[in-house]
């Protein structure tokens, strides 16, 4: 199992490479939101003050988690830039298009 704010770190760190990846190119495509649906198992520490975690679980270990409980989220991210507030783009070659 790996923890949620892994998958959305893995998911930002996507979409900063698709827009560096972009930069320059013709056609762009405008990010709008994106939904990632997860099945998560949700544990507490028990000393004072621990917080709550969230951990995504691997679609093949699901069966094998005893008595972990587990729920399927569904997160709706938007994703804006932080130095214009705008929503991110993404672009592709041009001339892939004609292929």
């Amino acid at each position: 199992m790996i923890e949620l704010s892994e998958v959305i770190r893995g998911l930002r760190q996507e979409l900063e490479e698709a827009i560096a990846e972009g930069e320059g190119k013709d056609l762009r495509f405008e990010v709008g939101p994106v939904e990632v649906e997860v099945t998560v198992a949700v544990t507490r520490e028990a000393k004072a003050g621990a917080k709550v975690k969230f951990w995504v679980v691997e679609a093949n270990a699901e069966g094998k988690l005893g008595d972990v409980r587990t729920q399927r989220v569904m997160l709706t991210l938007e994703p804006r830039l932080a130095s214009t507030g705008r929503r991110p783009e993404v672009a592709g070659r041009a001339d892939e298009r004609e292929r």
